[in-house]
């Protein structure tokens, strides 16, 4: 009997000391080697089965008669039963928590030191010739980006007022300022031309105003395939003193408020005017980008008279997709996006995101959080070493990227998901790992991080239910308390566009190498003149 139990013993050792999942001696996420892995363990676990049986047919033999000479004894063997039954249940439970405690977005401090904890092995040169790759081909000096920005910024301020001069006040949508958000303000634009983003809130005349439905709202009424969007409800408000707006009255009835004034406020065809989809109440994010789009148009009309450079849509999909060519052949791309702020926050709603063109239903809008998440960079910065290379990874990334697209078209990875990797990866990696010298290691990580959330087919938005991030940053409780949003959710569903999507970033990674010593040539004295660096980043 002792022996009999002394091989159960040996058999749960023996699982807990080989299961993958408790001693990982590698990273086997290469289709290759997971086939392997898989065939092996089935072979492991019809040994252990076997192995099982045959102690299980042992012990009903031998347990009876033990059982009839030393009750005592059958009792210790139902006890060890129970034990080995109890630890095979801790072991099931330890392997669960540690799979929810390894998913993207979710990692310990120490697990990227090093840059071998993930699975994608790219070919990055050394970070000697790395640092210099970033500086002759992907950094974009200040200088350069603060006289891009101000320039902009000045534009379309004086555009803006045009467009609020030819506007009808008591009618029209009323504009507000512009606020620069993406990658040139958050210091991570890579390459030429420089292109500045915009969001240029907007609100309805009085007496309406708008009222929002989120996918996380209690009365939200959000497809699953909506998540992280809203719809915006135009709303009346009531004058006061007067019910005429909010009753039906008979064609023999006048409001005295209104009689003579001929201003009756509008009903029934006042949401058709007010941009809203047809027969409903909800603001079409069609309406809003033609609208918007003639308004420019008026607006550019005005003062095209001041200016000495040409003005030219780039996409006529996008209403506020902008060129601007001066007459030495420079070029500066903006984009002015119209959005509707979410009650008194920084989130916006946003008509399109200018990067994925449209994104679905007419009525659900998706929600920016970009004024968020430039703060979070820069709170995240502030505990960084000196010269840190966070914002070096994520302009390299971008770069690659890029170029790639250029090569094999677009696929559904934007920029966006690389921000949203390297803020992951800020918030779950110690600072000091993020020092200049570590430039090619953490680039490891930041693809590695991306390759294993495209085959898990998950990319957690940074700032929906996270509870990591800094108070200071001030996200809205409603938003803290969400469900996270999966970023890569398409793809689940979408099969030809995930496959595209992978062989895209695989694509990425082998051409990497390459590619960054195509655009670093070689030159007799080791070095690349300055006028050759130049030209390389357009």
């Amino acid at each position: 009997m002792q022996g009999a139990i002394a091989r159960v013993c040996v058999v749960v050792a023996a699982a807990i000391l080989n299961h993958p999942l408790l001693f990982p001696k590698e990273n086997l996420t290469i289709p290759e080697q997971e086939e392997e892995l898989l065939a092996r363990m089935r072979e492991h676990e019809e040994k252990l089965e076997a192995e099982q049986a045959r102690l299980e047919r042992e012990l009903s033999e031998g347990a009876p008669e033990e059982a009839r000479d030393d009750p005592e004894e059958g009792y210790s063997c139902y006890f060890w039963s129970a034990l080995s039954m109890i630890i095979f249940f801790t072991i099931e439970v330890c392997r669960q928590d540690l799979i929810g405690s390894c998913s993207p977005g979710q990692e310990d401090e120490d697990v990227l030191t090093d840059g071998t904890a993930w699975a994608c092995k790219p070919l990055f040169p050394d970070k000697g010739v790395l640092s210099s790759f970033y500086e002759r081909c992907v950094r974009v000096t200040p200088q350069e980006t603060r006289r891009t920005c101000e320039f902009v910024e000045g534009f379309a301020d004086d555009l803006l007022e045009a467009l609020r001069s030819a506007s009808d006040r008591e009618a029209d949508m009323e504009v507000e300022d512009c606020l620069g958000v993406g990658s040139i303000y958050e210091g991570w634009r890579a390459s030429k031309p420089l292109m500045c983003d915009l969001i240029v809130p907007f609100a309805p005349p009085e007496p309406y105003s708008f009222g929002f439905e989120l996918w996380c709202g209690a009365a939200g009424d959000v497809p699953p395939d909506m998540q992280g969007c809203g719809r915006i409800r135009l709303v009346r408000a009531r004058e006061a003193g007067c019910l005429c707006g909010g009753t039906e009255l008979g064609d023999d009835m006048l409001c005295l408020l209104h009689q003579g004034k001929n201003e009756r406020p509008r009903t029934g065809g006042a949401t058709d005017d007010l941009l809203c989809s047809k027969d409903t109440p909800y603001l079409a994010k069609d309406q809003v980008m033609k609208w918007f789009q003639i308004a420019v148009t008026k607006a550019w009309a005005r003062i095209s008279h001041k200016y000495e450079f040409e003005l030219a849509f780039r996409n006529l999909d996008s209403p506020g997709a902008l060129k601007v060519r001066f007459r030495s052949g420079k070029v500066v791309v903006l984009n002015l996006t119209p959005v509707v702020q979410f009650e008194d926050t920084d989130a916006y709603f946003i008509s399109h995101f200018p990067s994925e063109g449209d994104s679905g239903s007419d009525t659900f809008w998706p929600l920016s959080f970009a004024v968020y998440e430039k703060n979070l960079l820069k709170c995240l910065a502030k505990s960084l070493p000196e010269n840190s290379c966070h914002i070096k990874c994520l302009q390299i990334a971008s770069f690659l990227h890029k170029k790639q697209t250029g090569l094999t078209g677009k696929s559904a990875l934007t920029n966006y998901h690389l921000k949203t990797v390297l803020l992951h990866l800020l918030l779950g990696t110690k600072s000091s790992a993020w020092g200049a010298e570590n430039l090619e290691l953490r680039l490891r990580d930041v693809m590695g991080f991306l390759e294993k959330s495209l085959q898990e087919k998950r990319l957690y938005h940074v700032l929906i239910g996270n509870s990591r991030l800094p108070k200071e940053i001030g996200i809205p409780a409603i938003f803290c308390r969400a469900e996270p949003v999966n970023l890569l959710r398409p793809l689940v569903l979408q099969r030809h566009l995930y496959a595209q999507t992978v062989e895209h970033f695989h694509e990425m990674l082998k051409n990497a190498s390459v590619l960054i010593q195509e655009y670093m040539p070689h030159f007799p004295n080791g070095t690349v003149p300055q006028t050759i660096g130049a030209s390389l980043q357009s």
